[in-house]
């Protein structure tokens, strides 16, 4: 079955991986984007007759108001995500991560789904070998941590919908981002081949992009029985720390050296390990390991480098 599916933040990291996939599924999709990073990260979905694509800020309630009107589905990805970036404007992330949820919820019907992208990271610093559930209090640390699970309270209690708790996503996109962990990782060993480790022993759960695309699609072709629920997003064989990722990526980057600092500390001062038994109950099985993700990034960066600004 086909489905008229509004996607916000459509055009960023995660959107240009999911909204091709939704397409080639045979749904029709809107994004609206305000391509805030001038990004041409959507330029193979318009070969499609059944995307179309509006410029425009999700936090608008007139625009949103017009675009879901004919919508059966919304899947809100428009955020200010990770905690440096959510810390230096933290009035545009409250007023994305969460108000402009906020007014989806008044302007949509409660016939039309949706489903919405959390961050565990709202599990803050559990407890040690104790893995964090859907049933575990919540204790964000980051504005990035509090905005999203301030926005999974309000768009449940709407109802008619689904919320991912995903991990620490990695993987290559036509919007790259070089900031999260794998990602960030990866490309110093490739590109420094060596890093300096903050508080090694931390640890978080992690997912490939395309099995967050996969989590949504699951979402949607199993949306009455799975609705109204929260559900977490990882590799339940990836709860790892920083050091322990380290030591996979050495063993595709043998020249990768890894150094601990005895002081200094993380902007994100996450810390724990999830279960994700629940989602894969429905039948969801995540399809890409994290060395597939590290195997796939070291070939991304041997075409792609991080010098805007650089002059060499």
């Amino acid at each position: 079955m086909s489905y008229h599916i509004l996607v916000t933040g459509g055009a960023g990291y995660l959107g240009s991986v999911m909204v091709l996939e939704l397409l080639k599924l045979g749904h029709n999709v809107t994004v609206l984007d305000n391509f805030m990073f001038g990004q041409g990260s959507l330029m193979d979905c318009c070969y499609y007759d059944s995307f179309s694509v509006i410029k425009g800020d999700a936090r608008d309630k007139s625009t949103i108001k017009e675009v879901v009107k004919d919508k059966d589905i919304i899947i809100p990805l428009a955020a200010l995500v990770g905690a440096p970036l959510c810390n230096r404007d933290k009035i545009g992330t409250i007023s994305t991560n969460r108000d402009a949820i906020k007014t989806l919820t008044e302007v949509t019907s409660k016939e039309q789904r949706i489903l919405m992208p959390v961050s565990n990271s709202g599990y803050g610093v559990g407890e040690d070998g104790i893995y964090c559930t859907e049933e575990s209090p919540l204790k964000p640390i980051s504005t990035y941590g509090v905005t999203k699970v301030e926005a999974e309270k309000i768009m449940l209690d709407r109802g008619n919908a689904i919320s991912f708790r995903l991990a620490t996503v990695f993987g290559l996109s036509p919007r790259p981002r070089m900031d999260l962990l794998v990602n960030d990782f990866t490309y110093r060993a490739v590109k420094d081949k060596f890093i300096v480790i903050f508080e090694g022993n931390f640890k978080r759960n992690y997912i490939h992009i395309r099995d967050v695309a996969k989590a949504f699609i699951h979402g949607i072709d199993n949306f009455d029985s799975m609705k109204n629920e929260i559900y977490n997003v990882g590799l339940s064989d990836a709860n790892l720390s920083k050091l322990e990722l380290c030591a996979i990526i050495k063993k595709y980057v043998p020249e990768f050296t890894i150094m601990e600092a005895p002081i200094g500390k993380d902007p994100d001062q996450r810390n724990y390990i999830v279960s994700n038994d629940k989602i894969e109950a429905t039948g969801y099985k995540p399809s890409f390991s994290l060395d597939m993700g590290i195997k796939e990034l070291i070939k991304g960066y041997t075409i792609l480098t991080n010098s805007k600004f650089s002059n060499v």
